[in-house]
């Protein structure tokens, strides 16, 4: 049986996103997106449920710009089970010819996860090296997003394999100049945060693809690198529906 988070475990989620709340408030002014700009969001499964349905992380982030006087548009790039060998492959025809003016990437999961399927880390360096510069090429800004966890369990092998990706993801966002939205780090302090209340899944559906709380928790850290406040991000985040997401496959 699916749990759901109790209203103690949801504030606590938010409150690890929110991080420093007693920073100054920002202005619309200050967002690094601007009005009338266009976000192309180029993922796996995770980031194309995000976009699908309402409480999906893509489609807060876009509300959550409004909210604050930026209005974005969104250009959906997520496909399932995809890795950055395929990412790669179809950055021009899913982003580079749609002309944004800014891309997130979410790449990684499944890079791990499949295994003897996914990508070895050399390659993935190349792969999303490549993705980052062609999109600078081209006039596109990035936000890298680290890749959020596999099963909620940090001492797992898998997310120990993942460790070393998500290093080399914020090594480059800092060599390229790219914002950093460290959702692997959000996702195991909201988690951590629960502590002993923690009864099954606190983030995800399955462990991997995420609940209406992980959505909001990845748009919460997107829309902090994007530059919003703590006071900004509270008041967004009362706008986000409260509907339970469907689990997704991958």
């Amino acid at each position: 049986m699916r749990r759901t988070m109790s209203g103690k475990q949801m504030a606590a989620v938010v409150a690890v996103a929110l991080g420093v709340a007693g920073a100054p408030a920002a202005r619309a002014a200050d967002v690094l997106v601007k009005d009338g700009q266009k976000i192309a969001f180029l993922g796996d499964s995770i980031t194309q449920a995000g976009a699908q349905t309402p409480q999906g992380y893509v489609r807060l982030v876009i509300s959550g710009l409004e909210a604050i006087g930026v209005k974005a548009t969104a250009i959906p790039a997520g496909i399932s089970g995809h890795k950055s060998n395929q990412m790669l492959a179809r950055l021009e025809k899913d982003v580079l010819s749609k002309k944004p003016d800014w891309m997130t990437l979410s790449c990684g999961v499944n890079d791990v996860w499949h295994g003897a399927n996914g990508v070895p880390l050399d390659q993935y360096k190349e792969n999303i090296t490549k993705i980052v510069e062609q999109c600078q090429a081209a006039g596109v800004k990035v936000m890298v997003l680290t890749a959020t966890m596999i099963k909620e369990d940090q001492a797992n092998a898998l997310n120990q394999k993942l460790t070393a990706y998500n290093e080399f993801l914020r090594t480059l966002a800092k060599e390229k100049g790219c914002p950093l939205a460290d959702l692997n780090a959000d996702m195991q302090a909201a988690i951590a945060k629960v502590g002993p209340a923690k009864k099954g899944n606190v983030l995800t559906g399955d462990g991997v693809h995420m609940n209406p709380a992980g959505n909001r928790m990845m748009a919460t850290g997107v829309l902090k690198a994007f530059g919003l406040s703590a006071e900004q991000l509270a008041k967004v985040q009362k706008q986000w529906p409260e509907s339970p997401a469907p689990k997704p496959k991958k």
